[in-house]
């Protein structure tokens, strides 16, 4: 780890899914020998509140870095408490983080949404890779051990613009031991004729989905050649795939188109599928 490496950032208020994000954050840092930054952000509040909130933030920031440090000893770790709106702190934090890692839903959060809007708003504008950590827990059943799974998968479209997803997702599988890395690639009829391939014949077009996934990781196989990867062209949309593998992966990774923000175009459809209906945790990569 050099010594201006950029932090993993886990965002947390004292909910059961602000608290496995941290433990997932921290086990990340672990992973990537990066430091940690546990985040609470203040809302704007009334001035002769100010005292009692800041006092607040800091019993749970200090809880943070306890339940941080029994997770993994030697990591690394500091806090802040900025005074913003939560996803609004956290876009900008993005700038100057490796990645930003979140629940699936906040103290605010309605038990019937699958995501909460702070938490879809950072992955939709980070500058920063941002994870969204859906375990399947509620408040109710905190302690309940989930069952972990080794499994990357990556949701990939068959072109030059899914390098970003692939780095992450290649990166981040041959971190961990024992790890395969799944590559799933949605095609149709309508798709193989606008990228110039098979028009009426399902089979060739099938096949050539299949060789534009192979060429598109023939040299990041090269630089991981421990690595298991799976090539998984599937016809239709991925979404339905990504969703029911995330399910059994530790990650499932996604892209998000980059510079269509602020016309609220920063997840694709796929990806917002994902994103919303995952029963695991998603990392979002601006692409």
């Amino acid at each position: 780890m050099t010594a201006d490496a950029l932090p993993v950032i886990a965002a947390v208020d004292g909910s059961a899914h602000s608290w496995e994000a941290l433990d997932w954050a921290a086990s990340e840092a672990v992973l990537r020998e990066l430091p940690l930054l546990i985040v609470h952000v203040r809302p704007p509040t009334r001035r002769k509140d100010e005292e009692g909130v800041l006092r607040e933030a800091e019993e749970l920031l200090a809880q943070g870095v306890l339940r941080a440090s029994r997770l993994a000893p030697g990591l690394r770790t500091s806090t802040l408490t900025p005074l913003d709106f939560p996803s609004a702190a956290l876009i900008s934090l993005s700038r100057d983080a490796s990645m930003v890692v979140v629940g699936s839903r906040g103290l605010g959060g309605f038990r019937s949404l699958m995501i909460g809007s702070n938490s879809l708003a950072t992955a939709s504008m980070a500058q920063c890779p941002v994870v969204v950590v859906h375990t399947g827990r509620t408040d109710e059943s905190e302690g309940e051990a989930t069952e972990s799974f080794p499994d990357i998968v990556a949701g990939v479209a068959a072109d030059e613009s899914s390098g970003a997803v692939l780095d992450f997702a290649f990166e981040t599988a041959a971190s961990r031991p024992g790890a395969r890395l799944r590559l799933v690639h949605g095609w149709t009829m309508f798709s193989s004729m606008l990228s110039g391939g098979p028009v009426f014949d399902t089979d060739a077009a099938a096949a050539s989905a299949e060789r534009a996934l192979a060429e598109l990781t023939a040299g990041r196989r090269e630089r991981y050649p421990q690595l298991e990867v799976v090539r998984e062209p599937v016809r239709g949309s991925a979404s339905r795939t990504l969703v029911t593998a995330s399910a059994t992966a530790a990650l499932t990774v996604v892209g998000r188109r980059k510079g269509g923000e602020s016309l609220g175009l920063g997840l694709s459809p796929v990806a917002q599928t994902t994103v919303t209906h995952a029963l695991g945790p998603v990392a979002v990569i601006p692409t």
